[in-house]
């Protein structure tokens, strides 16, 4: 079997764990046949020989800036077929002030609504509700989610702002609450792909913590997500 690259790039915003959060992947990747090299920058992105023997990115930045050299690196290379995946804020949070990235990505973290003020005590657990991720027509096919049934989880439930090149997998519905300004449901994107130039896109808004990640659903997304994003026969 030929063993494939993959790039882990972590770092950003610390309340999501990225050591411990890519380190919960490391064993899958490895037993499924990559060599993977870490990085705890965004430098990497603009070493054009380094990205152009990528297979695969899995991005784990919260947040945090990137120069326009070092986008314009991952951007090449996610057009030339490197794939490109993350979950949660890691990769749909961020680099907020960079337009390129987002239109790269597709969607945006827009807030996680909170519990009802009387229940808030200053804590990460304000914004963890109980919701639904419900499987789309496509994503009941699709090779990352098939076989999987809707399921619930007790997290954070991501707002997202997004376009319509994103092939949507998976929604979750924020509904109204008397607390909240917004008069209607919203139903926002959770799991979606992106065809980028040759490149694949896999982004799972689920993962805000270590126990979410460790969902079997949350993970087996995650996992699915990594091979299927992997650089094609087609795209080398």
């Amino acid at each position: 079997m030929t063993r494939k690259n993959a790039l882990i790039v972590r770092g950003g915003w610390e309340g999501h764990q990225p050591v411990k959060a890519t380190e919960l992947f490391l064993p899958f990747l490895e037993s499924s046949g990559y060599d993977v090299r870490i990085e705890e920058s965004t430098d990497v992105y603009a070493d054009t020989a380094a990205m152009a023997g990528t297979d695969l990115v899995v991005q784990c930045i919260t947040m945090s800036e990137i120069t326009a050299e070092q986008l314009s690196g991952l951007r090449e290379a996610v057009e030339a077929g490197t794939g490109f995946t993350g979950w949660h804020g890691g990769i749909a949070d961020s680099f907020r002030a960079s337009s390129d990235y987002l239109h790269l990505v597709g969607g945006q973290f827009a807030t996680h609504p909170c519990k009802e003020p009387c229940e808030r005590r200053g804590v990460q657990e304000d914004n963890y509700l109980p919701h639904t991720v419900t499987l789309t027509e496509l994503g009941r096919e699709h090779p990352v989610t098939a076989g999987i049934e809707d399921f619930d989880l007790c997290t954070e439930q991501y707002w997202v702002l997004h376009d319509d090149l994103i092939d949507v997998l998976a929604t979750t519905t924020h509904p109204t609450r008397p607390w909240q300004p917004w008069d209607r449901p919203v139903t926002s994107p959770a799991i979606w792909t992106r065809r980028w130039g040759a490149g694949r896109i896999v982004v799972t808004t689920p993962g805000h913590s270590l126990d979410v990640l460790e969902n079997p659903n949350v993970r087996t997304v995650i996992e699915r997500g990594m091979l299927w994003a992997t650089r094609t026969a087609s795209a080398s």
